[in-house]
């Protein structure tokens, strides 16, 4: 375990913050907050994070070419842009119309902009139990011209979806199994093959379970351990490489920021804290920033 120096703390009390995007245009950080719910934007120029609120829970937001964001709701794929004091929704499609405890969860662009995103079994009220649920979520993938692809089937907690440099390898985690896998894919189509274990989390004290994920320049990837107070870095190979203890328990995502991208921003959540464990952990639900000492890379934006 080693330490990185921490550069800022933005105490934001989110309960569950998550899916942290780079926006290289505008030199801001967007995120999440799933459960509040909320879009909060974070300008590390002004140290100001605002948020709005949102109709319904979202897991994940990417770019979005000329400006805006996309999003993964509870009811499926939309744009979300500011208008006003408030944030307007244009809806795309729902992929599982027929599951309504079901929820888009973790999200992310690919290098060539399709958003992927996974779903779960997560009926709305008190967050309790997450994985001693059916297997029923999923993986997909929205195109630019609107269409929806299922790609992964049999998924409890969708997680940790992202690319190599080259973006030829996808890497995504269900977490309860505390296995990343990993897949060959097709950067012209968005198809994938091979499925394979790229690394695990072993279950033993102090170790959490895969969350968010984000890949560096060097091809590493940076996965948030929740309920283990870390993020861990895991060589191209799968070997893990180092791990960074936070003050918190659940970190939820990393993401690389900044004019150069050497900035690394990392969610948390205060979900399912009890009031003696929130009094231990101050900082549960802060947004961090970090210098980790490796670059990023640009996220790409989808198309549509």
């Amino acid at each position: 375990m080693e330490d990185a120096k921490i550069l800022q703390v933005i105490e934001t009390g989110a309960i569950l913050g998550e899916s942290p995007v780079w926006s290289p245009d505008e030199g801001v950080l967007w995120w999440v907050d799933i459960k509040a719910p909320a879009l909060h934007r974070y300008d590390p120029t002004t140290g100001k994070d605002e948020n709005w609120a949102l109709p319904q829970e979202t897991g994940s937001i990417v770019l979005r070419e000329g400006g805006g964001l996309v999003a993964g709701l509870r009811d499926g794929f939309a744009y979300l842009s500011i208008e006003g004091d408030g944030v307007a929704l244009d809806w795309i499609g729902d992929p599982e119309p027929d599951r309504p405890e079901s929820r888009l969860n973790d999200g992310r662009a690919d290098r060539q902009g399709r958003y992927w995103a996974g779903s779960m079994h997560d009926p709305e009220g008190p967050p309790s139990h997450y994985f001693e649920r059916e297997p029923v979520g999923a993986f997909y993938r929205l195109d630019g011209d609107g269409s929806i692809h299922r790609m992964i089937e049999g998924v409890l907690v969708s997680n940790g979806l992202c690319w190599s440099p080259d973006g030829k390898t996808m890497y995504a985690a269900d977490s309860p199994t505390r296995t990343i896998r990993a897949w060959d894919y097709d950067t012209a189509t968005g198809d994938i093959a091979n499925a394979r274990v790229f690394a695990a989390i072993p279950e033993e004290p102090g170790r959490g379970t895969p969350d968010g994920a984000i890949v560096d320049a060097e091809g590493g990837v940076w996965t948030a351990e929740f309920r283990g107070s870390r993020i861990t870095r895991f060589n191209p190979d799968g070997t893990p490489d180092r791990m960074i203890e936070l003050p918190v328990s659940r970190p939820t995502c990393p993401m690389f920021g900044g004019p150069d991208l050497r900035t690394l921003y990392v969610t948390s959540a205060k979900i399912m804290l009890s009031p003696e464990e929130l009094a231990r952990e101050p900082l549960a639900g802060a947004l961090f920033a970090l210098d980790a000492g490796v670059a990023g890379l640009p996220e790409a934006a989808f198309p549509g």
